[in-house]
């Protein structure tokens, strides 16, 4: 009998998708992997992306699944006549999004039963709820509250079967991810909210809560947890405008750098207080000795190790995709349930769900990159080693992406640990990023104990989802990734899980004597990790990589590269669409202060629409493959405010988002 075809997707502002074959994911991926655009957001699925990659990985058509399951935030799934075809039966199916978060934690856990908690920033709006998960209700106290939505839930889960036992509802907050900087404070209304607030407060951006938690080791905690919230006899969480009043006009980083990282060390402390009752009162309400742990929240990998060294439960999980795109992988499992089958109770160690890369498509890929060489070597895993001992950096590129906002030595930069100066070239010249903020060690698993003060409970860490304090003995032999506290976020490495990256460890410490070097995301601030080989290619041509390593080839940039903006751009749009207007030709386009640009761009899974920055557009108008960048950025200078550093990122992000494609030559 063949196994069902299942899809599952996230309907949120982190959108994905999972294909599955029985129980057996095909792929799974974010659609901002393949747009470009970070945290992009999946809405009809028939215009989504990581659809059809999905669907391309599996070698079918929308007219083979069996059965399609949306994971929302609220309303009915919109999948689009391209989907919906006539000539086959089809469930279309919606599921709650916390419930899609514990699907699918608890399907990739491998036990039989457990507790779920999920616990983030809102999730679904409580009036489009089933009475299935309005099941012992706790209200939040929120100044100024708007809508109710889901903000924390527990449940049972055992087989195919998850029941709710206690919803908590708090404020459904305005778009975060539009805040401006330099706008208040926002006022709290939910564990994962406060945590974006301050977000926003300190960074400008309520999405930087892996900044945040970056952050907290620097300051003290000046402010007690009453100041964000109480816990009444009840149990639901009044919150507190104490500290968004207090914050109202101080500035964002760096400036009140000693304001700042007090702030961020309050509310780790407070998060952590409020988290250490939930999972407390999680396992008095349920029994089980285990635990499961799903949402945004589950990312803070601090509070993530005092979950497991407490003891709270005898066994955790934490899935890798904790936050929203994770639903879709819920969703996924909820379909196969439906249909009557049963999960493998296994529990995933890695986080590879992406498609494979073959030789003939990287080779295509570097044929087609302008200013890139293969290295020649018969060993190109020995050869990597070798340059992370002369201190190089390598992007490194191997099987199925990640899921999730963690690099898992996938899509992975590596440098060697053992240089303090790693850390600085890494954040000044590859990641553009904030110097505070830490890298995070790969560890042979054999030799763990050996470098961290490895706890008797759980002591590996495949997800980078926990911390573990380095020994003193040894922690200054690897400074770039030992942090401000005495902590690495570490990832375990073992032959089974992750044989490449164990393969690359064991030789690097037969040469050095050290099984650590540093992994960080491959991508640069502010876009998603690479997902292509000609993503690669292209990080390793605008940062200061030295070498990226794809599959079994070993790339650098030639000897004539200098810059991008040597390389002549053309655009790649089909059409634009300017308010209500649609325009085939930039120089066409006319727009007023208040106008709004989308356009229709040809990707490799089909055609994605784009929102243009109206300060692109002088650009696109000029990309016409005769041009250099350096060119355009002299014609653009004389009637705009940008500078080199900004053009840059501008086109940096354009050839991201399939909009513009460079030459090495005119025409």
């Amino acid at each position: 009998m063949i196994d069902p075809w299942i899809l599952g997707y996230s309907a949120t502002h982190n959108g994905a998708v999972c294909l599955l074959q029985g129980d057996e994911i095909v792929a799974a991926v974010q659609e901002e992997r393949l747009t470009g655009i970070k945290r992009a957001r999946l809405g009809r699925l028939d215009e989504s992306l990581a659809f059809r990659y999905c669907l391309d990985a599996g070698g079918i058509e929308a007219k083979d699944l069996d059965i399609i399951v949306g994971a929302y935030f609220s309303g009915d799934p919109v999948v689009g006549t391209n989907v919906a075809e006539e000539g086959r039966p089809r469930q279309l199916i919606t599921i709650p999004h916390h419930f899609a978060h514990a699907a699918g934690v608890f399907a990739m856990s491998g036990f039989q039963e457990s507790a779920v908690l999920v616990i983030d920033g809102q999730g679904g709006l409580a009036d489009a709820l089933p009475a299935s998960e309005m099941i012992n209700v706790k209200r939040s106290t929120v100044p100024d509250l708007r809508r109710w939505a889901e903000t924390i839930t527990i449940y049972v889960a055992n087989g195919r079967e998850i029941r709710c036992v206690e919803k908590h509802l708090g404020e459904w907050m305005p778009d975060m991810k539009n805040l401006r900087r330099g706008q208040p404070m926002q006022t709290f209304g939910s564990i994962g909210g406060m945590y974006s607030s301050v977000s926003h407060q300190i960074f400008g951006d309520a999405m930087d809560a892996g900044k945040v938690m970056g952050l907290a080791a620097f300051g003290n905690c000046s402010y007690p947890t009453e100041d964000f919230f109480t816990i009444n006899e009840d149990g639901h969480f009044s919150f507190s405008d104490k500290i968004p009043k207090r914050y109202s006009n101080v500035a964002h980083w760096p400036e009140n750098q000693s304001e700042n990282q007090n702030l961020a060390t309050s509310v780790q402390h407070a998060l952590e207080d409020a988290i250490f009752y939930l999972v407390e009162h999680t396992r008095e309400l349920t029994s089980s000795p285990n635990l499961c742990y799903a949402g945004g929240v589950a990312l803070n990998a601090i509070t993530n190790e005092q979950i497991i060294q407490r003891c709270y439960f005898d066994d955790v999980y934490i899935m890798a995709a904790a936050e929203d795109s994770g639903t879709a992988i819920g969703a996924a499992y909820y379909g196969l349930w439906q249909l009557g089958k049963v999960h493998r109770q296994v529990r995933h160690n890695n986080d590879c769900v992406g498609r494979v890369y073959q030789t003939k498509e990287i080779d295509r890929a570097i044929s087609k990159t302008p200013c890139v060489e293969v290295v020649a070597t018969e060993d190109p895993v020995q050869t990597v080693v070798e340059f992370l001992e002369q201190g190089k950096i390598i992007g490194w590129f191997s099987g199925g992406s990640e899921i999730g906002p963690r690099a898992l030595g996938q899509r992975s930069i590596l440098s060697d640990a053992r240089s303090e100066g790693a850390k600085t070239r890494l954040n000044a010249r590859v990641k553009h990023r904030e110097t505070f903020r830490p890298f995070a060690p790969l560890v042979l698993e054999e030799e763990t104990a050996n470098w961290f003060d490895t706890p008797a409970i759980a002591p590996s860490s495949p997800l980078m989802l926990r911390t573990f304090p380095f020994r003193k003995d040894v922690k200054n032999l690897v400074p770039a990734v030992v942090h401000e506290d005495g902590t690495g976020r570490l990832q375990t490495i073992n032959a089974k899980d992750y044989p490449g990256l164990h393969d690359l460890l064991i030789r690097f410490y037969a040469r050095t004597g050290v099984p650590i070097i540093v992994n960080t995301s491959f991508n640069v601030m502010g876009e998603p990790i690479v997902e292509t080989p000609e993503d690669a290619l292209w990080c390793l041509l605008y940062t200061d990589l030295d070498y990226c390593f794809l599959e079994d080839r070993l790339v650098k940039r030639s000897a004539a590269f200098r810059s991008m903006l040597d390389l002549y751009p053309c655009v790649t749009t089909i059409r634009y669409r300017v308010d209500a207007s649609i325009v085939d030709n930039p120089k066409e386009v006319e727009v007023t202060p208040q106008s709004t640009i989308m356009l229709d761009v040809e990707t490799p899974w089909g055609i994605a629409s784009q929102f243009l920055p109206q300060i692109a557009l002088p650009i696109l108008r000029l990309a016409d493959s005769q041009h250099t960048a350096r060119q355009i950025l002299d014609s653009v200078q004389t009637t705009t405010l940008l500078d080199e550093a900004t053009f840059k990122n501008i086109i940096r992000h354009l050839r991201r988002a399939h909009v513009l494609k460079f030459s090495d030559k005119p025409g």
